[in-house]
């Protein structure tokens, strides 16, 4: 069974009130179906990270989003992990603020994850930025797990 590393943003969209933008309540919409169709078909892992932030900002959203994630598997942030997210802030790949991001990367690569799922198209899912992530994890031996966004990884079901 693929894992799939759920990044902060995934179970924020999952739990926020759905907002008045339209793309973003779109995002949310996606999110939900994948949760509800897709969840059970991968092995879900996050890290102390995901918890860190997820635990931050409105109590009561907060609360929801740790409810969600704490049946999840949590991978460790190793000596291993810090290595490769140094390595992707030092190649100039992502601009040092975005230490958080480089992070979920290196963890789920360090760990072997599959698919890193996550809305943040930014640093992480983003086109652009993907060559060059992955050249910094194969420099320290690491395969760079698929950056995808929900409805990347929704297969067959969004079609129905």
């Amino acid at each position: 069974m693929a894992r799939v590393y759920i990044e902060t943003s995934v179970v924020s969209y999952l739990t926020a009130r759905t907002s008045g933008d339209l793309v973003t309540a779109a995002h949310q919409r996606v999110t939900a179906e994948w949760w509800q169709c897709r969840r059970n078909d991968f092995e879900l892992v996050i890290s102390d990270l995901v918890l860190d932030e997820a635990g931050r900002g409105d109590r009561e959203q907060a609360r929801q989003r740790l409810e969600i994630l704490a049946p999840l598997a949590r991978l460790e942030l190793t000596e291993a992990a810090r290595d490769l997210a140094r390595e992707i802030l030092v190649s100039g790949v992502l601009p040092t603020k975005a230490l958080n991001d480089a992070l979920h990367i290196a963890i789920s690569a360090v760990h072997d994850v599959d698919y890193l799922l996550t809305w943040n198209c930014t640093h992480i899912a983003n086109a652009e930025l993907f060559v060059r992530i992955e050249a910094a994890c194969n420099r320290l031996g690491y395969l760079l797990p698929i950056l995808c966004t929900p409805e990347e990884l929704l297969g067959d079901t969004h079609a129905n």
